[in-house]
């Protein structure tokens, strides 16, 4: 679309309206990724007709997922950090700004990537063991071979990150999605070819994951081509400290949410192994993987909302941010209440679809059950987190983001398993979420209160 005609479309469309044509094509992209990163732990789960062996392939991919955790950080905090200043920019009327900083941005994801591949490869077999620590040696040996391969990917992992959230703050949410849409049906192509015909394990669903992220980056990259997209050129790569400070202000609150993910993630295994050994870490993997695609849903709706929000405040359309975050906390919880109870009632037949394993599954059942319990408050600590994020409130979005997965979290999972061991395991992130609702919504409400003066 045209500037103006782009500028009319995201300052005058109903904003209800608005935030479903962007969300749609974003919920469907974040439901196919996290379908697909499922596709890993179901498809690993069958490398063998070893129990013993698919429980330690389980839990390796659950320890790399520690890994890839860091990596889709980074991405976020460039894409984040780039998307929503650019479309504050755009918002304003700043052009040049707005495409310096796009091509800024993706340049620093690819510079990172590689330094993550380099460093990650030349000290694989510690970080495995460090990850690990408290698993057996099947499983670290699997750890090793899943993460080589993924650290690989990192510079188009985290490039593709760039892209995609450019491109949906820039109001292009459905070529968004059909990069993401092209990765994933690679991935689950890949997932079976090599791990049930050609007999590849690990490696193969190592191998499955980067094709999947290296054919969105492809895809993606082609976008921006595309309309009025703003075309990524190395003649408007600044970095500078204007738009790295921009970059942290905006991506910082992703990082943290992403990162301190990575680490709860972590320690959750470490404590979760120390005392029920692989079958712990299997069952709680599982049950984590199975609430990260509900709540990818949650995430999707919200990102539909993120561009409303930093474009209308970057036009001085203050009551139209506000309209926009009641209508998504109202739907998100209403949608959330639900997939709750479902998760709830059917927690055995869900689990079970991922993991054979007796032990691995009353963890993973236990798990589920307490989570899907406080999955209703996730909706407003994400939209509120996104909000201030949107509108360049870096300090309260990033304490908001470190709330659910950080400040909350991480002693909670030091402390509940001393008292209540693998319950406390199972309990933790309930117990967090709450704390984090306390935290998030207050933040959010003081800077409403100032879109009334």
């Amino acid at each position: 679309m045209a500037a103006k005609n782009r500028r009319e479309y995201m300052t005058k469309t109903p904003v209800p309206k608005l935030i479903l044509t962007l969300a749609v094509p974003t919920i469907i992209s974040m439901m196919v990724t996290a379908i697909y990163n499922t596709a890993d732990t179901f498809f690993v789960a069958r490398v063998s007709d070893d129990p013993t062996v698919n429980t330690s392939a389980t839990a390796a991919v659950g320890l790399v997922f520690t890994v890839m955790a860091l990596i889709q950080a980074t991405g976020f905090f460039c894409g984040h950090g780039s998307g929503n200043y650019l479309s504050r920019m755009l918002g304003a009327g700043n052009h040049k700004e707005a495409n310096e900083m796009a091509s800024t941005g993706f340049a620093m994801a690819l510079i990172l990537g590689v330094v993550f591949a380099v460093i990650g490869n030349i000290f694989a077999g510690p970080i495995s063991g460090f990850l690990g620590a408290g698993a057996t040696s099947m499983t670290l040996e699997f750890t090793g071979q899943y993460m080589r391969i993924i650290l690989f990917g990192a510079p188009f992992m985290m490039a593709q990150f760039v892209i995609n959230n450019q491109l949906r703050f820039q109001g292009s949410a459905y070529v968004a999605m059909i990069g993401l849409m092209c990765g994933a049906l690679m991935n689950m192509v890949l997932d079976p070819l090599l791990i049930l015909v050609f007999h590849m394990g690990v490696r193969g669903a190592a191998i499955a994951t980067v094709m999947g992220q290296f054919t969105s980056f492809c895809v993606l990259l082609i976008g921006t081509m595309k309309g009025e997209n703003i075309k990524l050129s190395f003649s408007n790569v600044h970095i500078n400290v204007h738009y790295i400070k921009e970059i942290v202000n905006g991506g910082a609150p992703s990082l943290f949410r992403q990162g301190l993910a990575a680490i709860s993630t972590l320690i959750l295994n470490y404590t979760a192994g120390s005392i029920g050994s692989d079958a712990a870490i299997a069952g709680m993997s599982v049950a984590g993987r199975v609430m990260m695609m509900m709540a990818s849903a949650l995430i999707g709706f919200g990102q539909g909302y993120q561009p409303v929000c930093s474009f209308n405040y970057g036009a001085g359309l203050k009551k139209r941010v506000k309209e926009g975050f009641n209508f998504c906390v109202k739907y998100s919880t209403i949608f959330l209440v639900a997939i709750g109870v479902v998760c709830y009632i059917f927690a055995p037949n869900i689990i079970a679809f991922f993991s054979k394993d007796p032990a691995a599954v009353t963890v993973g059942v236990a798990a589920l059950k307490f989570q899907a319990i406080t999955l209703p408050l996730s909706g407003a600590i994400v939209i509120s987190n996104m909000m201030l994020q949107s509108i360049g409130k870096g300090v309260k979005a990033s304490i908001t983001a470190s709330a659910r997965n950080g400040i909350c979290f991480i002693p909670l999972i030091l402390i509940l398993p001393q008292l209540f061991g693998i319950t406390g395991v199972e309990i933790a992130q309930p117990c967090a979420d709450v704390l984090a609702l306390l935290i998030a919504v207050p933040m959010a409400y003081t800077e409403l209160r100032k879109f009334n003066e």
